[in-house]
């Protein structure tokens, strides 16, 4: 037999059992098989959602299956393995049946359809695409699409990521076919590029030359005697500043001394007491007219002598008091 012949013949194989166990596990929640061929007999993985209803009691019911495909088809040695699905939203097989049960049933086609795309995507697909082909209102055959997510349509990824499933449902106006595509959570495509897994990168600054470093030096070292000089210059500017600050009094202080001086002086000459000439009593005696004469030269030095030591300048009040003990009494004058 050459190779092309057993290919397609395993595939109708494969077929056959697949539609066999579907009607037979329809309650249970049948969700697919995996058939391989070993030189023991075919062992065919079975998943369910419910398990219990493909085993039976005792494993009655999975001895009748095993049978039937010993029998009719022509299995060498058949074993099931039953499965259970973890996540069922996940198995087109699953979904597909569920629309189709709601069809049954009488439900809206797009309610039941927007129900099971809403579970699909809520249980962390890729991308889901449910389509509905057949007599919906009427006697034409019309189709009903509904897409959402990412779903490939070509190439390697829509071989190996994509699951789908149809399922065939007798209505009174004709047979409706129902097909779910799903795309798994953990699909890896070509175009989608992940870098978190790469190592961690750290930046380390270039080394400059030990050239560099000096010439940088020597300019640091030529610029601190100019700055000790500047310090200087300001230090010797603001201690002539302070000097002359101290030195120079404001002009009120000043006046207010001269004030105080001149107060001083006129107490001590209020102390001092007067000293009265004491009264000789000349004989008259006839003298040339010469010697009563005073001379010019006595007439000089008497107002020298008053203008040696000036008397500060009095108060208003205490020139008056001065005035009156100037003044001589008319007796003497007499």
């Amino acid at each position: 037999m050459s190779v092309v012949k057993r290919i397609i013949k395993d595939s109708i194989e494969r077929v056959q059992v697949d539609e066999l166990l579907a009607e037979e596990y329809e309650q249970a929640g049948y969700g697919g098989i995996q058939l391989t061929k070993t030189p023991l007999g075919a062992q065919i993985n079975l998943f369910a959602m419910r398990p219990g209803r493909v085993i039976g009691k005792r494993g009655r019911a999975i001895k009748e299956a095993s049978a039937k495909l010993e029998n009719q088809l022509g299995l060498p040695n058949p074993q099931i393995t039953v499965i259970e699905v973890e996540v069922p939203e996940l198995n087109p097989m699953i979904m597909a049946s569920r629309v189709a049960n709601a069809l049954e049933r009488g439900v809206h086609f797009r309610r039941s359809v927007f129900w099971s795309l809403n579970r699909i995507m809520e249980s962390g697909a890729l991308g889901c695409e449910i389509i509905l082909k057949g007599p919906l209102r009427s006697a034409r055959s019309r189709f009903e699409k509904v897409v959402e997510g990412y779903v490939p349509k070509s190439g390697d990824p829509a071989l190996r990521y994509v699951k789908s499933a149809t399922i065939h449902v007798k209505m009174k106006r004709g047979v409706l076919g129902v097909t779910v595509n799903i795309v798994a959570p953990d699909a890896k495509f070509p175009d989608k590029v992940d870098l978190s897994g790469l190592p961690e990168i750290e930046y380390q600054l270039p080394i400059e030359p030990e050239v560099v470093e000096k010439v940088v030096e020597e300019p640091a070292s030529l610029a601190e005697p100019e700055t000790t000089e500047i310090e200087e210059a300001t230090e010797e500017v603001a201690e002539e500043t302070s000097e002359e600050k101290e030195t120079e009094k404001p002009e009120p202080e000043a006046e207010v001394e001269a004030a105080a001086e001149e107060l001083e002086t006129l107490e001590v000459v209020e102390e001092t007491p007067v000293e009265e000439p004491e009264l000789e009593t000349i004989e008259p005696v006839e003298a040339p007219e010469s010697d009563l004469v005073p001379t010019e030269t006595e007439e000089e030095a008497e107002p020298k002598v008053a203008e040696a030591e000036p008397t500060p300048e009095p108060l208003p009040e205490e020139e008056e008091k001065v005035e009156a003990e100037d003044k001589p009494e008319p007796e003497e004058e007499e």
